[in-house]
């Protein structure tokens, strides 16, 4: 099922409004966001990177921190009335302009 950025805003505000009861403040959902942020990124630097594994670690699913990241981020935006589809449009167009050439001699990227 391929879903779109506005149509999960409204899957995920859905799901809140009938089954998660209500929102949570905006800055808990802040603090819900980086913690979610420090698990994605702990399975990184496991995965990716030079740290090893711990055995509490290997439970944690990439796939799965990805989205309740994204889940969080919905969950913002829909409190805060940000359409997600058109300010990352923008934020596209902002950084195409931006940066049209500026990465193309760049040495570290080749």
């Amino acid at each position: 099922m391929d879903v779109t950025i506005r149509e999960a805003q409204q899957q995920v505000d859905e799901w809140i409004k009938t089954i998660g009861v209500r929102y949570y403040s905006e800055l808990t959902n802040l603090g819900i966001l980086m913690e979610e942020t420090g698990e994605l990124a702990r399975i990184m630097v496991r995965k990716y990177g030079e740290q090893s594994f711990k055995e509490s670690d290997k439970k944690g699913e990439l796939a799965d921190e990805m989205a309740d990241v994204l889940w969080v981020l919905l969950c913002l935006a829909n409190q805060t009335g940000v359409d997600l589809t058109e300010a990352l449009q923008k934020n596209v167009e902002k950084k195409t302009n931006r940066d049209a050439e500026r990465h193309k001699g760049n040495d570290k990227l080749k």
